[in-house]
């Protein structure tokens, strides 16, 4: 039998066993054993809300960047090319918005247009030519960096009209702040609760009623916090309400559509996808081009928030989305990852480089520390994986 609100009364899954994300609760864990070093080492300024406001801001160009990565490395791939991307449709963008004043709207419709164009010749030769991702990735960072350096004439082009400027530096009111965070709160109570009944329709394994409902309780304090935070400096950024609709969208297509299947059928076993009838060239050419468009995306909040396009924005930024995807949980080899997991782990990547900013730290140490970070995420999983 079932309640008014769907959880089983005796419920038999206390008696089975249930499925855990431990990758992704670890790395929560991590996360905020990381936020409570930096904030005892700077005696408690990281944690200011002015600081939390600037982290989730900051923090945006680099999680938009690993939602679109995320994809490519699920199906199996690699795209090297997307830091380079970011700095070129971003100053494209600022190119049609200081030199030929166009508007903020079409200056950023047009580096959207031209990110799509370009991860897709990148898919093209991937897909269609049979290049290995990695090589034509590889050569997508130097001809894009290049191109941007030429168009440029390795000039910083500022400054950007009002209505770009908004993308990266306007903020919610407090009231659109606390109804923002109602809606989450509203939609991620859904989601467990659809996810249990689901589970119970078709006889799958569930976790006790006890642990859902703490998942909710959890999830309203930990949006509570946010909001009252950043709500306390100037509000929420308008550029996390950007990453707050593009992860809810690729969420869903990651886990509830055809297309999101397939996609890990592709890193699973390629030729098994191949087999069931998977169109592989299709599905490989639109990923790339979809994690084009995010790069121009990035590109354009990155640009809106510096307000200002520069020939070296976004470098180094593929390594850092890469990294991103693989400390949230992603495999290297294909086939595992998911949307949230690769924003927690741009929020981590981040919190490193402003703690230590704060802390006044040789920038080299960042490297290193994010580096070690890396190697252990890939350490972890590959150990996961000899244990199966």
């Amino acid at each position: 039998m079932m309640n008014s609100k769907g959880f089983k009364e005796n419920d038999v899954s206390t008696n089975k066993k249930f499925t855990f994300n431990l990758k992704l609760y670890t790395m929560i864990i991590a996360l905020v054993g990381i936020w409570i070093i930096f904030a005892i080492a700077t005696k408690g300024d990281f944690l200011t809300s002015r600081n939390m406001s600037n982290l989730f801001r900051q923090m945006v160009s680099t999680a938009v960047l690993a939602i679109g990565m995320v994809f490519v490395i699920i199906a199996g791939q690699i795209d090297l090319s997307v830091g380079s991307l970011l700095g070129l449709t971003g100053g494209i963008a600022a190119i049609a918005n200081v030199w030929f004043h166009f508007n903020g709207i079409l200056s950023i419709i047009i580096a959207l247009a031209i990110g799509l164009i370009l991860g897709a010749w990148n898919g093209w030769w991937v897909a269609y030519k049979n290049v290995p991702s990695f090589i034509v990735t590889l050569a997508g960072m130097l001809v894009f960096r290049g191109i941007l350096i030429g168009i440029t004439n390795g000039y910083t082009i500022a400054p950007l009209s009002s209505d770009f400027q908004f993308i990266g530096q306007a903020y919610l009111t407090p009231v659109s702040g606390y109804l923002l965070g109602i809606i989450v709160l509203l939609v991620g109570a859904y989601t467990v609760y659809s996810q249990r009944k689901s589970k119970i329709k078709y006889g799958l394994e569930v976790s006790p009623s006890y642990l859902d409902i703490a998942k909710i309780i959890l999830m309203a304090v930990l949006i509570g916090l946010f909001v009252f935070t950043l709500n306390s400096y100037n509000g929420i950024p308008f550029s996390v309400l950007i990453l707050a609709i593009l992860a809810a969208i690729f969420t869903y297509i990651a886990s509830k559509t055809v297309f999101g299947r397939r996609v890990y059928a592709l890193g699973g076993n390629i030729e098994a996808a191949k087999l069931s009838g998977i169109n592989v060239k299709k599905i490989t050419l639109i990923l790339f081009a979809i994690n084009g468009l995010l790069a121009a995306v990035s590109g354009v909040v990155l640009t809106s928030t510096l307000n200002a396009g520069s020939t070296s924005a976004g470098q180094n930024a593929e390594l850092d989305a890469i990294a991103a995807c693989v400390i949230g949980g992603a495999s290297l080899s294909g086939g595992v990852g998911s949307v949230i997991g690769a924003i927690i782990g741009a929020l981590v990547m981040s919190s490193i480089n402003n703690g230590m900013s704060l802390l006044n730290s040789a920038p080299f140490w960042q490297y290193v520390v994010k580096g070690l970070i890396l190697l252990l995420a890939v350490y972890v999983d590959a150990a996961s994986k000899n244990k199966e």
